[in-house]
């Protein structure tokens, strides 16, 4: 016993607490120790656990051991839907939605997000507006709604709910791209150009912890190009500006 006990602290304290979970699962399976443990190793924030391998395996059985656990499946969807399996997604986060009873109001954010950016924007944009009839001022609900907005060419209603958004949170630089991009389509060249100017200026505060909380079931090492992603969106939609601009000018 002494000898497996050093054995053990050998391990730095996130691997035994790792192993202490797998012990405890293989002891006792259940669906709810299989959400449990495989949220937490699917949450970003968590960066010293963090591990997707570990959540699949977790996520897998639990749905294995209880269909019905709308949890397990509302997570197993986030994971599948982030390795592009749209179709796997889609079915599992129905079961999370089914009787239009969920477990939590997220699920509908979540099918929201599959039916998205699987080009189902009609069935997306009913999902996004059903979750923020619970969470009215969630920007990222709101950013993520005007995207799909902009996908489906109404730039109209993209512009009023990014708008909606910036009341809240004016310094967004999310809320301010995508309200930008309905205001260059609508022909509102200046007041887009307002809005780059005050989303690059934004994005200098943006930390990685931010992205993470944006972004909660991403791989917390891939921050940096989140943002950066980010950065380069605002810069390229601010060069088509100029030249518009510009073309204006010479004219």
């Amino acid at each position: 016993i002494l000898a497996a006990s050093s054995y053990l602290y050998s391990y730095p304290p996130q691997s035994l607490f790792a192993i202490g979970n797998l012990i405890s699962f293989a002891v006792q399976p259940t669906a709810e120790k299989g959400y449990e443990y495989g949220s937490l190793h699917f949450d970003a924030r968590n960066t010293e656990i963090y591990d997707i391998a570990r959540a699949r395996y977790y996520f897998t059985r639990a749905v294995e051991i209880d269909p019905s656990h709308r949890n397990a499946q509302h997570q197993y969807a986030r994971m599948l839907f982030l390795e592009g399996d749209f179709k796997g997604a889609l079915e599992h986060i129905n079961i999370a939605l089914a009787d239009d009873r969920p477990s939590s109001p997220s699920s509908y954010y979540i099918r929201g997000l599959i039916e998205g950016f699987a080009g189902n924007y009609s069935a997306s944009i009913v999902d996004y507006e059903r979750y923020l009839e619970n969470d009215p001022t969630n920007w990222a609900a709101l950013n993520d709604l005007a995207w799909v907005l902009l996908k489906d060419r109404q730039y109209e209603k993209a512009e009023l709910i990014t708008s909606r958004g910036l009341e809240h949170f004016p310094d967004n630089p999310w809320l301010r791209n995508s309200r930008a991009i309905a205001r260059y389509e609508l022909g509102n060249v200046i007041l887009a150009h307002d809005d780059l100017r005050e989303a690059r200026a934004a994005i200098e505060t943006i930390t990685t912890e931010d992205w993470l909380r944006a972004y909660p079931g991403n791989d917390p090492n891939i921050a940096p190009q989140g943002l950066d992603a980010l950065k380069k969106s605002i810069q390229e939609n601010e060069e088509r500006v100029r030249v518009n601009l510009a073309s204006k000018r010479d004219a």
